[in-house]
């Protein structure tokens, strides 16, 4: 039973007559999908739901939880599978209805409500000829995938999400509105580009807008498995050669059109079609199987990753980082170990791992100690989601998913000369220590949350301030 009492829940709705905000509770026709999340695995009873539509609501429902000793989290896209965005009996304030968008063709900046996607960036800027870096899928909430870092398809090019970030307005833990930019509470804003979530509501985020009047070229093509080490040599090529214009994904999945695990490629180019098909000729030359490329708009680009929509169900996010070249063999065995699992498991096809090679050029120009990211090196991430849908498999699809992780972070902790952090944040698992995530970065965030947030309030992403431990259940 949740464990909001019923004298709270009147209380809060009384605390919010007047406002927009709408407080959801368990027998309401709203409830059931009010706690949905993209995956089941991080369903909760939440004693109460509430649907915010502005930053002083946000701070309204975060002053009330204080003064009651009530837990509270925070849910935008609701993609997080670490559980850090439900609650069993507390709080959930759901930035769902604060999507807007306002896009600024004349000083190019585009200001982004904490509840909207990339999609619906996407869709305000176009108009205007204009595009900003974001995730590689449409459908990833705007808010979490920029505070942890960011990568996307314009990496190459612009860097990281956070490099294009300009100011934020959030909510802190006292209850009370900031803003934080370069010249306004700079330490904060510091602190925001890479570890956000652990400071604070952020409500609204301005970012940097760039030209993008043409369109880019991009698809999806499946190969078989004896096409991998063809596959590989140009992916050790795609390293060499670092242009800045382009992206490169590939992996593994087992699709239900093909009857055996698949390799999945992604290309992208943000140039003409002749230059893009010159560049990966070898690629589109080895006859895969199934799947197109084609001249595009940047937001369709932008959904590509979402011709394959992950099924309802339980999804687990999980990744590493590697440097390049690789060994064709060692991949051959990272996609011989994926497809074991593939086959001994009932309905996990959808799964998939990904090798997302974005160029690191204008990554590593920024300073490591410039913001709170500490994943700027000479490597690429790794990331993957497994899918599955029998409860029973939780642990066994947990395991199996870590162990292939952990075979890849091995392989790519390799002696190469660079200090390293284990993994983009917003790919770390469960239990990843936040030294691992921050390294010499973490000192300075410690004393920064201890400066904003002393109780530790919002540690449900990665707790800065015990770092043997990963993300707090509770």
């Amino acid at each position: 039973m949740p464990f909001l009492s019923y004298a709270h829940i009147l209380e809060l709705q009384q605390q919010l007559e007047g406002t927009r905000a709408r407080v959801i509770c368990a027998g309401s026709d709203e409830y059931t999908e009010s706690i949905k999340r993209w995956s089941d695995t991080c369903e909760k009873e939440a004693g109460a739901v509430v649907k915010v539509t502005s930053t002083s609501e946000v701070s309204e429902v975060i002053g009330f939880a204080r003064k009651h000793r009530i837990s509270f989290v925070v849910e935008a896209g609701g993609h997080s599978t670490t559980g850090s965005s439900a609650s069993h009996g507390g709080i959930v304030i759901s930035l769902s209805q604060m999507r807007k968008v306002l896009t600024d063709p004349a000083s190019k900046t585009v200001c982004v409500q904490g509840g909207a996607t990339w999609q619906d960036v996407n869709s305000s800027t176009a108009p205007y000829g204009l595009v900003v870096v974001g995730a590689t899928s449409s459908h990833a909430g705007v808010g979490g995938s920029t505070l942890g870092g960011g990568y996307g398809w314009l990496t190459g090019r612009y860097g990281l999400i956070i490099d294009s970030l300009l100011s934020v307005r959030m909510v802190l833990a006292d209850g009370s509105i900031v803003e934080a930019s370069e010249t306004t509470s700079p330490d904060l804003f510091w602190a925001v580009r890479g570890a956000g979530q652990a400071f604070g509501v952020v409500t609204e985020l301005v970012f940097r807008a760039y030209d993008m009047k043409h369109h880019v070229f991009g698809g999806a093509l499946y190969f078989t498995p004896e096409k991998l080490p063809k596959i590989v040599d140009f992916a050790n090529e795609f390293h060499r050669r670092m242009d800045v214009n382009s992206g490169l994904m590939f992996g593994f999945t087992a699709p239900p059109f093909m009857t055996e695990t698949a390799v999945l490629v992604v290309p992208f180019y943000n140039g003409t079609r002749e230059r893009a098909e010159g560049f990966f000729e070898p690629l589109l030359s080895a006859s895969p199987v199934a799947g197109q490329t084609d001249m595009m708009s940047y937001t369709k680009l932008n959904a590509v990753a979402n011709i394959e929509p992950f099924p309802e169900g339980r999804k687990n996010i999980n990744g590493t980082n590697i440097s390049l070249p690789l060994d064709p063999d060692f991949v051959r065995d990272v996609y011989n170990q994926f497809d074991r699992v593939m086959k001994s498991c009932r309905r996990v096809g959808n799964s998939v791992l990904m090798f997302e090679l974005l160029p690191y050029t204008h990554i590593i120009e920024v300073p490591l100690d410039a913001t709170a990211c500490a994943n700027r090196g000479r490597y690429y991430n790794v990331g993957s989601v497994f899918c599955w849908q029998d409860p029973d498999l939780d642990h066994k699809m947990l395991n199996e998913q870590q162990d292939i992780i952990s075979k890849i972070e091995n392989y790519g902790s390799r002696d190469d000369g660079q200090s390293r952090v284990a993994a983009y944040a917003n790919y770390a698992g469960h239990n990843i220590s936040a030294t691992k995530l921050f390294g010499e970065n973490l000192e300075r965030l410690q004393q920064l949350k201890r400066s904003y947030d002393p109780n530790n309030v919002f540690r449900r992403w990665h707790d800065l301030l015990h770092p043997r431990n990963g993300s707090h259940a509770g």
